[in-house]
């Protein structure tokens, strides 16, 4: 288990595999399979049963996790990927900083 720089609402680009290049948002992190579940990203489908909470059945999508070291932090003033490094001001405060060019990213709402 690592430290992770990337929160759930983070807006994340894909950096390898089938859905290469494809940008979405975190939906929800695995910390202790290191993995990421991202929104549009790694679609799969599921045939089921028909029960009483769901009295057809049938054909459900939902997105697969993928390994959180395929994917990288959008920077949203720039709309860029880029890696991630942690500022602590003199107050002691965090601030996460892209290393690209800079700019400090906002955590997610």
């Amino acid at each position: 288990m690592t430290k992770r720089k990337i929160m759930k609402g983070d807006q994340v680009k894909v950096i390898r595999g089938n859905y290469r290049d494809m940008v979405g948002a975190v939906l929800e992190i695995y910390p202790d399979k290191d993995r990421v579940r991202v929104e549009g990203v790694n679609m799969r489908k599921r045939h089921t049963r028909p029960s009483q909470a769901d009295p057809d059945g049938g054909i459900i999508s939902f997105e697969a996790p993928i390994h959180i070291s395929n994917v990288m932090l959008m920077d949203s003033t720039s709309d860029q990927a880029s890696r991630v490094r942690i500022q602590v001001g003199e107050d002691g405060t965090k601030e996460r900083i892209a290393v690209k060019n800079g700019n400090p990213i906002p955590k997610p709402q």
